[in-house]
């Protein structure tokens, strides 16, 4: 007589009151399970569990994609899940000098595999300092420009005992009304809050853009979703680990406009002004330089393509008109003289030829330049710091 497994025999066997017993007790303890994961709201802390830096290699840049298929990656809301799958979670070794590259998808590197990126280029440049540390760059960049969005990471990557710290900026980035734009912030009501009332920011700390789940929403049911990514991102470690594929680059990349409209509206101002405090978040960038302390961070204006076509008497590229950016550098040179700050103006150190779908968006050879006009300044900053 075959013998038959314990839940098909206890089936074949127990009445419908038995059965109906056992039903009420699962989804009571089902529902209780429930009730506690609303009222501890786990999720960061259950993202902190990974398999990243342990079973497989951490990733050399924060999570970001939606074609699992082909890229193994994905984005997620949980900033401990994201850090707890990168390389910066490696203990820090003896010989090391860490520094952190934050900033948008610039910085990520959109379109470019790992080692093409700017980071991956600094760290193939084999950097030492005079004292023979080894200088080891990470890349915490994140895409979509917002100056808030870079400061809640490097909130984050200040916990990792950073030397120095580099941060690509851009106008975009600083257009105080697109700040809490960025869904990462809005899933992330808390972090933001905290930032603002710490640096007293000029945002809106009861933005109705932050998404705060109620009660229902906070169980395993309302978080399904993220319960399902924070599992996904797991899962996708081992193809990552094999391939080291984390991004979907196709063939032909459609290049950014070189012509444009006779238009200089900038976001929502559709003429000339004044920019000022009012339009640019600049005392979230003072904000990003006093939670460094310690590390010194080093602000670069990135480089940015610069058109020759119709009406680029007009406009720079399809993101600036001239008037708007000029104002941007020259505000952004005089506040970094006022402050103190270590600033670096890279705005027009790459030829157009190295941009592709976006005037921020370099190619492997543009990463390449900008790699090396760095790499001076950082050696020298670094072994300042001794």
């Amino acid at each position: 007589m075959p013998i038959l497994p314990p839940l098909a025999d206890f089936f074949r066997t127990a009445s419908w009151s038995t059965m109906g017993r056992a039903l009420l007790k699962a989804a009571g303890i089902f529902l209780i399970l429930n009730v506690l994961f609303a009222w501890t709201y786990p999720l960061e802390v259950l993202g902190r569990l990974s398999l990243y830096n342990r079973l497989w290699p951490g990733r050399l840049r924060l999570p970001y994609g939606e074609d699992l298929a082909t890229s193994y990656n994905l984005s997620l809301y949980n900033v401990p899940a994201m850090f707890h799958s990168h390389a910066l979670m490696q203990p820090k070794a003896g010989d090391e000098f860490r520094a952190l590259v934050i900033g948008d998808s610039a910085t990520w590197g959109w379109f470019l595999e790992n080692q093409d990126t700017l980071v991956g280029r600094l760290n193939a440049a084999e950097l030492q300092t005079a004292d023979g540390r080894r200088l080891v760059f990470y890349n915490l960049g994140y895409p979509v420009m917002s100056l808030t969005k870079d400061l809640m990471l490097l909130d984050e990557g200040m916990r990792y005992e950073p030397d120095l710290i580099l941060w690509p900026v851009t106008l975009e980035s600083f257009a105080r009304a697109r700040q809490l734009d960025h869904p990462l912030l809005q899933h992330n009501p808390k972090r933001v809050r905290d930032l603002i009332a710490r640096y007293d920011l000029a945002l809106d700390p009861d933005d109705p853009r932050f998404v705060e789940p109620d009660f229902w929403g906070r169980t395993i049911v309302g978080q399904r979703r993220s319960l399902a990514d924070l599992m996904r991102l797991q899962s996708l470690g081992l193809a990552w680990a094999a391939t080291g594929i984390d991004q979907a680059i196709p063939d032909d990349i459609s290049l950014r406009k070189s012509d444009f409209e006779k238009d200089v509206s900038w976001k929502d101002v559709e003429e000339p002004t004044t920019l000022d405090e009012g339009l640019l978040a600049f005392d979230v960038l003072a904000a990003g330089i006093a939670r460094a302390g310690h590390a010194p961070i080093l602000i670069i204006n990135e480089p940015m393509f610069i058109s020759a076509g119709e009406n680029s008497d007009l406009r720079y590229n399809s993101f600036y008109p001239r008037w708007a950016y000029d104002q941007y550098r020259q505000l952004l040179a005089q506040t970094a003289q006022d402050q103190g700050w270590d600033y670096l103006d890279l705005w027009d150190a790459v030829p157009p030829r190295e941009f592709t779908d976006t005037p921020v968006h370099l190619t492997p050879a543009g990463s390449q330049m900008l790699a090396e006009l760095l790499t001076s300044k950082v050696l020298r900053r670094a072994d300042a710091l001794r």
